[in-house]
């Protein structure tokens, strides 16, 4: 399946990542905005069957949300949403991310889009799964400039859960809030151990032999190109015709 493209692989990973029955079991997923290939995943997660509530911050019509974050926040504080997806413009290897900027506070060098309650979603949902789909020394670092949402925090301060995996353009790491480090998990079709080291700021864990990232299945394939596809074409119609080639009816 030469043909896959490689946001149609990272979906397929985050789905099976939704799914792991390691895990807890998920009732209710949130989505952020700009997030197309989490959505792709979430939409993939429930068109194959999984009972599974779906809330897209980003959704044009059919929002959940009438007043947009202010109700994701407060569902998120009552227990009420499962998973959460979040990136950065650093990550490090505790799971700690930065979206205010780098060098000194407050972000005097590149500036990022803002935490916009990064930090809260991140204590307060019981699974979050990380997405960046560039994978390089200068977002992969060893410590992030600014600690905007943290990965692990003192036994004293109250949060439902951490990190449970971090999903690159290159590979899938998991998680281990125990002892704060990443171990890959799969590295994706023309990488290896040795080549994720080197793009990667942070020392991570990896088995002797790493697997790779499997590819979509043929059902998975029809059904991220078809029935996920539609539910998609209006919130994010650039993404559906690059990807999917497909465009929304005029």
């Amino acid at each position: 399946m030469s043909d896959i493209q490689p946001e149609e692989r990272l979906a397929a990973a985050l789905a099976r990542l939704i799914v792991d029955p390691s895990a807890p079991p998920v009732r209710h997923i949130a989505v952020g905005a700009a997030s197309p290939i989490p959505a792709a995943a979430c939409w993939l997660v429930a068109k194959s069957g999984h009972p599974v509530r779906l809330s897209l911050l980003h959704k044009r019509s059919g929002n959940p949300f009438t007043e947009g974050s202010r109700e994701l926040f407060d569902l998120t504080g009552q227990g009420r949403i499962d998973l959460f997806f979040l990136g950065g413009g650093q990550i490090d290897g505790q799971a700690n991310i930065n979206l205010i900027g780098t060098g000194e506070w407050p972000g005097q060098g590149v500036r990022f889009p803002g935490s916009f309650g990064s930090a809260f979603m991140y204590l307060m949902t019981p699974r979050t799964i990380l997405f960046r789909e560039e994978h390089s020394p200068r977002v992969l670092v060893e410590r992030v400039d600014i600690v905007s949402a943290a990965g692990v925090t003192p036994p004293e301060v109250f949060r439902r859960g951490t990190a449970q995996a971090l999903v690159t353009g290159r590979c899938v790491f998991r998680f281990d809030p125990g002892r704060a480090r990443f171990t890959l998990e799969s590295t994706h079709p023309g990488e290896s151990a040795e080549s994720i080291r080197t793009q990667t700021g942070f020392g991570f864990d990896a088995p002797e032999m790493v697997p790779t990232t499997p590819d979509p299945t043929p059902e998975e394939l029809a059904l991220l190109r078809g029935p996920v596809c539609e539910e998609m074409l209006e919130t994010y119609p650039e993404f559906c015709a690059r990807v999917f080639g497909r465009k929304a009816a005029a």
